[in-house]
């Protein structure tokens, strides 16, 4: 059993249990195929696993600090059931971590992890789908082929497709004439990494997109290797990236371009510096910029930012949505597309770091990281949902599209 246990970076969100508060525990890495369900009063002692105190001393906290009479041998089951879910930083997880980035990078290419589910894996049941919902979807004014970036959601596509359809109806040239895509997706799990590379290919039913090793290989050495490949496991099930990339695919109609895969890590560090800071002046990023614009150089390139907008009610930890919150969320909502639109990427930031992110807007870095490396360059809207995020319907969020012809 660890002495000093540490969690490594975990999900943990609350549940019910057979009708009992509790916490379900998951690794985004998946180190192991183990996942736990603690209960809600053993809350307090994952927070405690801190690697600074043994079984003893967590339970002594626990006592004290929080009142729970729970037993020594409670505490010490599940430190050991932590540690053989490889959900400890020790010595185990390294070795499992290690093992599963060198089958990743082994592999001829990432696999789809949504594909089956969340999408058809069989590329004419795909074609089918995605045609319906082109068709279905709203007329748009068609960008030139010049056009040069995309801003484009991630949530599934039973909720999404609408929007989905509308951004990339509109982006069809685009897509079509593209030499070169760049795509900036969230990092849900790996946000303490600013900027994350990979070397591996994603592929999508009708095939591989090719990563571009050249861009890859030159931003890690501009940025340092260790740092734009410590997190690159966090690929291997992030779906921002996948979802968009099957779009782009599509409309291209099966056809490859190499492609530059980056997840960009939270902003939240941000938030707590004042007045607002200008993200983009810190090295990694700007660096980031700076190497993009020189290694693109020459190709038609097409940019693509996938982030959805608003999460709020208690699926995300909130209050419950009503009509008047809904209202307000329109409202914020359009001061936030009005600003993307417009090109205004500090405007945008400024915006969000005023009102301290409160709509949790997982979209951030990529729309802002976009929008600096176009400059101040008008975008096109191009759909507007709000989608259901429970079953009451008491937490929502809501996505959006932009095209920048």
């Amino acid at each position: 059993m660890a002495t000093l246990p540490r969690l490594r970076p975990l999900d943990i969100r609350p549940i019910l249990h057979r009708q009992k508060p509790a916490l379900v525990v998951r690794d985004p890495l998946e180190l192991s195929d183990r996942y736990l369900i603690v209960p809600q009063a053993l809350g307090p002692a994952l927070l405690l696993c801190d690697g600074t105190r043994d079984a003893a001393a967590i339970t002594a906290a626990l006592r004290s600090d929080y009142g729970l009479r729970i037993e020594q041998s409670v505490v010490e089951e599940l430190i050991t059931a932590l540690d053989e879910a490889c959900f400890l930083a020790n010595e185990r997880a390294e070795d499992a971590q290690a093992r599963a980035l060198a089958a990743y990078r082994a592999a001829p290419f990432r696999p789809m992890t949504i594909a089956g589910q969340g999408y058809p894996a069989e590329a004419g049941a795909l074609r089918r789908e995605f045609d319906a919902y082109l068709e279905a979807a709203a007329a748009t004014e068609p960008a030139p082929s010049t056009g040069r970036a995309v801003i484009s959601p991630h949530i599934d596509y039973a909720r999404g497709h609408r929007v989905y359809a509308r951004v990339w109806k509109t982006a069809a040239a685009m897509a079509q004439a593209a030499e070169l895509v760049i795509i900036l997706g969230t990092d849900h799990y790996g946000g303490h990494n600013p900027v994350t590379l990979t070397r591996q290919s994603y592929a999508t039913p009708y095939g591989v997109l090719p990563t571009e090793l050249t861009i890859v290989d030159a931003l890690a050495e501009a940025l340092g290797a260790e740092q734009a490949f410590a997190g690159e496991l966090y690929h291997r099930r992030e779906h921002s990236l996948e979802l968009v990339l099957v779009w782009l695919h599509h409309m291209r109609q099966g056809h490859s371009v190499p492609v530059v895969p980056i997840l960009v890590g939270s902003f939240q560090p941000f938030l707590e510096d004042h007045p607002a800071p200008t993200p983009a002046a810190t090295p990694v990023l700007q660096t980031l910029l700076e190497r993009l614009t020189a290694l693109a150089d020459g190709r038609r390139t097409l940019v693509v930012a996938s982030g959805d907008l608003a999460h709020i009610g208690p699926a995300f930890g909130g209050a419950p949505v009503g009509l008047i919150e809904r209202a307000e969320l329109h409202t914020h909502d359009e001061t936030l597309l009005g600003l993307l639109a417009a090109g205004d990427a500090e405007g945008f930031w400024r915006f969000i770091h005023a009102e301290q992110d409160r709509y949790n807007v997982c979209g951030v870095a990529p729309f802002y990281l976009l929008l600096k490396h176009i400059g101040a360059t008008e975008g096109q809207r191009a759909g507007y949902a709000v989608c259901p995020a429970d079953e009451r319907n008491t937490s929502v969020v809501s996505i959006g599209g932009m095209v920048f012809g």
